[in-house]
């Protein structure tokens, strides 16, 4: 399922809320159902061709860190991934929703990403080497690309509903929150990127950088959203880190790096993709949550 048009909006009760580059959101009641469809964006244009199962693999990892390993951390807003504890009105398209659908509670969103960097890449190592910071945070001198910081660091940005977000300093992220919501944002990203990083290190992956979204949800702080999936993190296999360079990675990399090699001016619209970087790019998908998650993916249903 690509491009679902699951007739959701056809249900009683059911209302499409928005529509995202891989993401369908539909009010259900007062909850919220994510729906996370097979679509691959590079370069901020959606891709013609789906890669299978990439929703169920955002899904499902979302859905491990959020119940097994970070749920002592801080509330989230997940209610289930089983579509038998979905609401009736579901009923019909149940088996198009399982492995790939999360029903949450419905949050009054901060208008922040929360990004934890552990590593100098990408944005950060860009200015990095222009002026030796990251989001304006001074680090010390020398510092290869693809090099662990002294210690992670909380680099907040602005949502953009197209392109790509920008960064903003701490003060700037106080100004937009408040300073007491921005220091609990800054502790709690902190905080949940060492546990994730622990967990990936133990298990031959490095997490080099992630981003995570919080709400509110009858005055508690939650955290909402995809959570350290390959579409939101950076994860490099342990066994070929090297400083110094651009790191190998568990997502659409493979995708990236092939369209890199074509005559595209990298806008709509964007090529067909062939079979084999489709088949490379779900294997990566996958492989990534069963190493995380130490479960054959396979017996994933969303349950």
């Amino acid at each position: 399922m690509s491009h679902p048009d699951l007739t959701l909006t056809a249900l009683d009760g059911v209302t499409r809320i928005g529509s995202g580059k891989v993401r369908e959101l539909y009010a259900v009641g007062d909850q919220l159902l994510l729906v996370a469809t097979d679509r691959v964006s590079a370069f901020d244009v959606v891709l013609p061709t789906p890669i299978p199962d990439k929703g169920k693999v955002l899904t499902g990892i979302t859905a491990f860190w959020l119940r097994d390993v970070l749920a002592d951390v801080v509330p989230n807003h997940l209610v289930t991934t089983d579509p038998a504890g979905f609401p009736p009105a579901l009923a019909p398209v149940a088996e198009q929703l399982r492995g790939r659908t999360s029903l949450c509670r419905r949050a009054q969103m901060l208008p922040l990403e929360c990004v934890a960097r552990g590593y100098l890449a990408g944005s950060g190592w860009k200015e990095y080497r222009a002026g030796g910071t990251v989001c304006g945070i001074p680090l010390p001198a020398g510092l290869a690309e693809s090099a662990q910081l002294p210690e992670p660091i909380f680099t907040p940005a602005t949502k953009a509903t197209e392109g790509h977000d920008e960064n903003i300093s701490f003060e700037q992220a106080a100004e937009i929150v408040g300073a007491d919501t921005a220091a609990r944002l800054r502790a709690l990203t902190l905080e949940l990127y060492r546990r994730a990083h622990d967990h990936a290190a133990e298990r031959g992956i490095i997490l080099a950088d992630t981003k995570f979204e919080f709400g509110v949800i009858d005055g508690e702080l939650v955290l909402c959203d995809e959570v350290l999936t390959p579409d939101s993190s950076r994860f490099w296999p342990a066994d070929d880190y090297e400083p110094g360079r651009g790191q190998a990675s568990f997502d659409k990399q493979i995708v990236r790096d092939w369209l890199e090699t074509l005559d595209w001016d990298k806008r709509p619209p964007a090529p067909d993709l062939p079979a084999a970087i489709v088949e490379r790019t779900r294997a990566r998908y996958v492989e990534v949550y069963e190493r995380l998650t130490e479960r054959p993916f396979s017996a994933w249903t969303g349950a």
